[in-house]
């Protein structure tokens, strides 16, 4: 399909989307405004705080402004019961940052792919790459938890599966939720020597590590899918609820439409991604 053909699909996807989000009535001259109800995390960088300052925040605004909305946040701690407390109790209709497979949301089209990545020190010409690297067993390896034991992660579930434990240091994903972005203390630890490498979700990694006094190498971690089944690259998309078609397709069709300004928002972020096919390799 050429570029004009395409562009012209594009535009008739986005006026059946629209015409179904915004029946005629809904266009009336002393119509409300329509909001964009979003739940999002107020302490959460690089994806989202209270100051708007998240590439999550800056996609909402971009969709919210090919739709006509003025966008209404939600805020709330994205801990567990998070998508139970927001979407479902009916808070919102929209979460950013979902992988396409969680079933607690019905997803959009993903609008970026990403990996775990391993964070060392450059200054240490660490080449580590996959979790068979022999190096692994005589490093302090850095991995985030999101509870009390090493299972509730990718990254911990692959080292606990190669006996890889008692040098393992734990993070906890959430962090202490008093201070600003508390998911940055596991990069933070690797510039500080405190940890000689760690295990930490891409556009986690790619923007604190950016911020260190030090420079720190991001590697992918290959292959994407360990066996049996433990995938560490990730589709990303926007969550709805379940039944909201007409706003999932409208998402969807701006989602195609700015994808180029997603992927500068995202490229300024640090975020690394991964193309379709691509096993490991990231950009």
């Amino acid at each position: 399909m050429s570029s004009r053909s395409r562009s012209a699909a594009v535009a008739a996807a986005a006026a059946v989307a629209f015409a179904a989000l915004f029946p005629p009535a809904a266009l009336a001259a002393d119509a409300p405004v329509r909001e964009l109800r979003i739940c999002a995390d107020p302490n959460n960088l690089p994806f989202s705080n209270r100051r708007l300052e998240g590439f999550e925040n800056k996609i909402a605004e971009i969709l919210a402004r090919d739709l006509g909305a003025r966008i209404t946040y939600t805020w709330w701690a994205q801990r567990r019961g998070f998508f139970r407390n927001t979407l479902k109790a009916g808070l919102c209709d929209v979460v950013l940052g979902v992988p396409t497979g969680m079933e607690r949301a019905v997803p959009t089209r993903p609008y970026y792919r990403s990996t775990y990545v391993f964070v060392s020190r450059v200054d240490r010409a660490l080449d580590v790459r996959s979790f068979d690297d022999p190096a692994l067993r005589n490093l302090r390896i850095g991995v985030q938890l999101a509870g009390d034991d090493y299972a509730n992660t990718p990254p911990a579930h692959a080292l606990t599966r190669r006996r890889i434990v008692g040098n393992v240091v734990g993070f906890t994903l959430y962090g202490d939720y008093g201070k600003e972005n508390p998911p940055a203390r596991i990069v933070e630890a690797v510039a500080r020597k405190e940890i000689d490498i760690a295990v930490v979700w891409g556009p986690l990694a790619g923007y604190f590590a950016r911020r260190q006094r030090v420079a720190l190498r991001i590697v992918p971690v290959s292959p994407a899918i360990d066996r049996p089944f433990l995938p560490f690259v990730y589709d990303i998309a926007v969550g709805v609820r379940r039944g909201d078609d007409a706003l999932r397709n409208a998402i969807d069709v701006e989602l195609e439409r700015r994808r180029s300004e997603i992927d500068a928002i995202l490229d300024a972020y640090g975020v690394p991604r991964v193309s379709v096919g691509e096993q490991g390799a990231a950009r």
